[in-house]
């Protein structure tokens, strides 16, 4: 059962990384992208992951660990925020490839309704360390992409969204319990609200939009730049 938490990401990369090398996509000739991207939002996740952990906001099961340890935090845990964004970013563009315009109705929309509702459910959970971050960093990720950069790629975006939530539920099922004996990552409902799509707690689904949208925007953002052929110019 050590090996767990490992599988979990080696799994979730495998196919992604394998179809990188697909001849329509090609998508290996956009790690100049997508490296920097996974490296400055890992880092700022990995930071908001050693302190909750201190605090006991959430903790993981050492049996289903293999016990290497940096900072605090399991070696999973660090693989964790590389695997899965890879994997995120990598189906963010297959899907772009087979299906050019998915939704038509403007992100604005959503943005406004979404990043309204997180707003409204933080105000009154305040004293929940887990429902205020979260909710409040992805929230804040959508009025920025959608009225300071005016990102073009949001309906993009919340389409990929939908479709990754069907790994998100199998990949955070197991984290947090779902078919097997325990939890390999447990959360302290103190700090969050106690609602749970299974054994997921809501906050998850606004974590991950969270890491995978701040990693969209820094992607995209290098790509209209023509990181790094561009940088020194």
């Amino acid at each position: 059962m050590k090996w767990a938490y490992l599988l979990i990401n080696f799994f979730s990369i495998l196919v992604p990384f394998i179809y990188s090398f697909d001849p329509r996509l090609k998508f290996y000739k956009n790690w100049k992208y997508l490296i920097p991207s996974t490296l400055i939002v890992g880092l700022i996740f990995i930071a908001w992951d050693v302190l909750f952990t201190k605090w006991g906001v959430w903790g993981f099961n050492p049996t289903y660990l293999i016990g290497m340890d940096l900072i605090n935090l399991p070696i999973e845990e660090w693989l964790f925020f590389i695997c899965i964004p890879y994997a995120c970013v990598f189906t963010y563009e297959c899907l772009f490839y087979f299906i050019k315009n998915p939704i038509r109705l403007s992100s604005r929309h959503i943005s406004i309704s979404l990043a309204f509702v997180l707003i409204i459910i933080v105000l009154f959970n305040l004293d929940k360390a887990y429902t205020s971050t979260a909710l409040s960093l992805c929230a804040g990720l959508i009025l920025v992409a959608e009225f300071v950069l005016k990102a073009q790629y949001l309906n993009r975006f919340y389409f990929s969204f939908l479709i990754i939530l069907i790994p998100f539920f199998i990949v955070n099922g197991l984290l947090t319990g779902s078919w097997i004996p325990d939890q390999i990552v447990w959360y302290n409902d103190q700090e969050n609200l106690g609602i749970r799509m299974g054994t997921i707690p809501v906050e998850d689904t606004f974590y991950g939009m969270a890491m995978l949208l701040g990693n969209v925007m820094i992607y995209e953002w290098l790509k209209e730049l023509k990181y790094p052929e561009n940088m020194f110019r």
